[in-house]
């Protein structure tokens, strides 16, 4: 059944419970974060963890472990779970106490964390992927990677009941990101992406390609474009920890230039791989470029 982490408890899975009137379960009132997993060993872990203290400070949550506590607490989930390639889902919510909408004069956090295998989607990222575009209807606070994603899921769902892998949403028709990652298109060899403001969550893979972009030589634009410029762009691809980079080839059913991955996408994906593998080790399924 594998082990699961409750504050600071490891438990049989079968073990675990949350209490019927813990506020993440009654109002989404918490955050979470997914770190990925490649060989045994978390990826850009800080990055993910020190944005989980950021969403709680936002919401005026106190976390009641430090940065290095809950670190070691995954790395001992892991371990546990044997897990080699997957990911790590965490939340903390403001924990168990009798219903009402403010928040209880007494706070007690609670942490949850368990592991899933999850694999490379190596053949999606080799042949792209098709994506929707649908009206963004959020609130205006999606730089906190909190648990309200019913937006977000009705999003994907719309993406998947017209055979898409994403959704990618507007407002007024300027792109903001997709249902569960961010959106990217290149265009006169210059990638573009909207700008990390309170619109979009300011994703660890985004930034890690941001990086990246220096190195192969791409530049950037980190500004808001419009479906317009998104239909017409050279190439496009999202990004995500679980997606990594992955290329866009049709959208709407429309091929973005000629429906084939494109090359700046490449060299990302292969920078990507490199990154993977200084932090993590020579990776056992890499993409067909």
């Amino acid at each position: 059944m594998g082990t699961i982490l409750v504050n600071d408890q490891f438990l049989d899975r079968v073990n675990g419970t949350v209490d019927i009137e813990d506020r993440g379960y009654q109002f989404g009132d918490g955050v979470y974060e997914v770190v990925r997993v490649y060989g045994g060993k978390m990826f850009t872990a800080e990055e993910h963890l020190t944005r989980l203290f950021e969403s709680a400070e936002k919401i005026f949550l106190k976390l009641p472990f430090t940065l290095e506590e809950l670190t070691a607490r995954l790395e001992k989930l892991m371990d546990d779970n044997q897990l080699d390639t997957g990911i790590i889902y965490l939340q903390v919510t403001r924990g168990a106490s009798s219903r009402q909408h403010h928040f209880p004069q007494e706070q007690n956090a609670v942490l949850t964390a368990y592991t899933k295998e999850v694999a490379r989607p190596v053949k999606d990222m080799s042949a792209g992927v098709k994506a929707i575009t649908t009206p963004d209807v959020r609130w205006l606070r999606c730089d906190i990677k909190s648990l309200n994603l019913l937006g977000n899921l009705l999003a994907k769902q719309e993406a998947v009941s017209k055979g898409g892998f994403e959704a990618i949403l507007h407002r007024d028709e300027t792109v903001t990101e997709g249902s569960s990652s961010n959106i990217f298109i290149i265009s006169n060899n210059t990638m573009y992406t909207h700008p990390a403001t309170n619109l979009i969550l300011n994703g660890i893979t985004r930034r890690e390609i941001l990086k990246h972009c220096a190195n192969i030589g791409l530049q950037v634009a980190e500004r808001p474009f419009t479906l317009d410029e998104l239909k017409n762009a050279d190439e496009a691809f999202m990004a995500s920890t679980t997606a990594e980079v992955m290329p866009l080839t049709s959208i709407n059913d429309e091929l973005i230039a000629n429906g084939a991955p494109g090359n700046w996408t490449r060299k990302l994906q292969e920078a990507f791989e490199t990154g993977v593998e200084k932090e993590c080790g020579a990776l056992t399924e890499t993409i067909t470029l």
